[in-house]
């Protein structure tokens, strides 16, 4: 099968497809990544957050969530792929989904797991900040400014 991209915003996403998204960030943070943190914080159904996600065959096998929709500063954050998934350019095509969705004027915040900051950096992504623990793991602040004409 082919992998299919699916953008819901918060009133849109079915209580099936928000609870495969957040099964697999729970399987890929606290459980694969060993992280004990509130994953249930709030801003899933908050009306400007923007679900993204790959699926094939009702699988889903990456997810991102984009934060403040519509504003001129928006985040991406909770960039999940599945272990299944990984070398498929999964995760690199949704941050490129959710770059285009947060438009071409827009200044994007992102918090970075250390250790991806070259990855991210491929995106336009620079460091913003020191290097925080964020739950045991460390982060680092990413900003990503739009290009200029």
């Amino acid at each position: 099968m082919t992998l299919r991209t699916v953008v819901r915003r918060s009133d849109q996403i079915t209580a099936a497809e928000l609870y495969a998204v957040l099964r697999l960030r729970v399987d890929v943070f606290v459980v694969e990544q060993e992280c004990a943190y509130p994953e249930l914080d709030g801003v899933d159904m908050l009306p400007d957050t923007l679900h993204v996600w790959t699926e094939e065959d009702g699988e889903v096998f990456g997810c991102i969530r984009v934060l403040r929709h519509g504003s001129d500063r928006p985040a991406i954050g909770r960039v999940a792929t599945a272990q299944a998934a990984r070398g498929r350019r999964v995760a690199g095509g949704l941050l490129e989904r959710g770059i285009e969705l947060c438009g071409p004027t827009a200044t994007i915040d992102l918090h970075a797991q250390e250790h991806l900051e070259q990855w991210y950096g491929r995106y336009g992504f620079v460091r913003d900040g020191a290097t925080h623990d964020e739950d045991g793991i460390p982060h680092v602040p990413m900003i990503r400014v739009p290009a200029t004409a």
